[in-house]
């Protein structure tokens, strides 16, 4: 065999041992691979072809591990996944009994797709603001920078709506066995899927409950008859879940609480209910279901006595603590206090219609808003700024609720609507600015409106002798204060249509 032929023989059998194997399939079974190759072609060799030879191999196979280190890295660094951001929208509709699948509860998958996801539910119970509320802040002012957390802020929608615990039957007792011919069947086992996904590791649910719960009889406010302000566990221990020691994370919650008490009196306490030893009511909750199929599960009360803001600033402590233990990360959009809490839920708040053609801000909202543009099919389709949000028809009107508080009643004009879309020419201030219908303009002193062709302009609150309401500039000083939309008269509608249809609308808010 001449020398030429065993140094191609080599090359040749050097590749096929390198590079034979399929990379994608074999790239980790070849990290510690040994190239062998026949002793007789390697004595064949004369010794300088021989070193060459071996110096390109090695250099191959630094290659080759590079490769591999280089793969293996970008398996590591590869970004995580975040949840695709979602809008809720929803129709008006008639709430009754046979309507009950128009209010099916929203989930909000926040943060980053991964195994340890934290699912938070609140509004089993429709007469338990502080629980659903506290859900809802956390889908819509907290932003999820490392983990999984997925919202249920309404998961009995229609008894937040109708205010009540329950009105076909407390939900919360519905996870043991339940008929299907049940009106609410279809949610249990909806959120029962969701208990079940394997990625979901830690439950918490979240309740209003009367009085203060104390270990030790106090009075009859005080006692352990009572589920305010406790962090409640079925068991103590969990065996085979990644969350097991239930009564460690429990009472790491109820230190956490603690520690940022508005008084002493809403001093949180574990409270173990010991399912498993025979509590019939218990073994029919959700949180003793989630035990069941191998989930940790928790209760967090706060108390009824305490205003709707408290109760919320107690569940968010609660809820914070909780994504601490799972290794989540967050970013709150305000300060955790009471006080501003209250700012929030009161005033953060608005909805939009008919495809942004009408934007309302509801933090100050008229009982009833008269002669407001409903499409005449008498559907009205919106988007909430929060998802407990809904608009229910009643007769001959329109409730917005947010939760289990009425808002504002519509009194419908039914009326066709247009699908143009028309900026108008607004000049605010003496400033002139193009604006979209759907917008809310804030003027400081006087605003005019500039005349489109084939529109006819309407502003709410305003009347002169010409009937002419466009080229005029006007002040707050010329508004009729009852037509605002707004309780304070700050806040006036423009309205805007063409062909007798119905085109759009925007608001102008006097400054205060």
């Amino acid at each position: 065999m001449n020398n030429r032929f065993t140094h191609s023989f080599f090359i040749l059998s050097l590749s096929v041992i390198l590079f034979g194997c399929h990379e994608k399939n074999e790239i980790n079974k070849q990290e510690n691979t040994t190239v062998k190759v026949d002793t007789k072609i390697k004595n064949s060799i004369p010794s300088k072809e021989k070193k060459e030879l071996e110096k390109e191999l090695e250099k191959e196979l630094e290659k080759k591990e590079e490769k591999i280190a280089l793969v293996k890295k970008e398996k590591k660094t590869l970004p995580p996944v975040s949840y695709p951001k979602e809008t809720i929208q929803r129709f008006s509709s008639i709430a009754t009994k046979s309507t009950i699948k128009n209010f099916d509860f929203n989930i909000i998958k926040k943060g980053f797709k991964n195994n340890n996801t934290l699912l938070i539910v609140g509004g089993i119970q429709g007469d338990e603001p502080g629980g659903f509320m506290a859900a809802s802040l956390i889908a819509t002012h907290y932003e999820i920078t490392k983990g999984s957390v997925w919202i249920v802020p309404n998961l009995n929608f229609y008894s937040i709506i109708k205010r009540s615990r329950g009105p076909y039957g407390d939900m919360n007792r519905k996870f043991a066995n339940l008929s299907k011919n049940d009106p609410e069947y279809e949610s249990v086992q909806r959120i029962k899927n969701y208990i079940n996904d394997k990625n979901v590791k830690l439950i918490v649910n979240l309740h209003d409950g009367s009085g203060y719960y104390r270990p030790k009889y106090e009075d009859k406010n005080h006692s352990p008859y009572k589920w305010g302000q406790c962090s409640i566990i079925d068991q103590e221990i969990l065996k085979n879940s990644k969350y097991s020691d239930l009564l460690s994370i429990s009472n790491n919650v109820v230190k956490h609480v603690n520690k940022n008490l508005i008084t002493d009196e809403h001093i949180y306490h574990l409270h173990n209910t010991r399912t498993r030893e025979g509590d019939k009511e218990m073994e029919k909750t959700l949180t003793y279901y989630a035990i069941n199929q191998g989930k940790a599960a928790f209760g967090n009360e706060a108390s009824k006595n305490l205003p709707t803001h408290q109760r919320i600033y107690y569940h968010l402590l609660a809820l914070e603590k909780y994504m601490d233990t799972m290794g989540i990360e967050y970013k709150r959009k305000f300060n955790l206090n009471d006080q501003v809490i209250k700012n929030i839920i009161d005033n953060d708040i608005e909805i939009s219609l008919y495809n942004n053609k009408i934007t309302l801000p509801l933090s100050k909202v008229r009982n009833i808003l008269k002669y407001f543009p409903v499409k005449n099919d008498g559907t009205i389709d919106f988007i909430p700024s929060n998802p407990l949000m809904s608009i229910v028809k009643k007769k001959n009107e329109y409730i917005i609720y947010y939760g289990n508080r009425r808002l504002s009643r519509l009194k419908p004009d039914y009326i066709d609507y247009t699908n143009d879309n028309k900026n108008v020419i607004i000049q605010i201030d003496n400033e002139d600015k193009d604006v979209p219908l759907g917008s809310v303009i804030d003027v400081k002193e006087k605003f005019k409106i500039y005349p489109i062709k084939d529109y006819r302009i309407n502003i709410i609150g305003y009347t002169n002798t010409t009937k002419k309401e466009t080229n005029i500039p006007i002040n707050y000083e010329k508004m009729m204060k009852q037509f605002s939309i707004d309780k304070d008269g700050l806040i006036y509608r423009v309205e805007l249509y063409t062909k007798e249809k119905f085109a759009g609308m925007i608001l102008v808010r006097f400054d205060s």
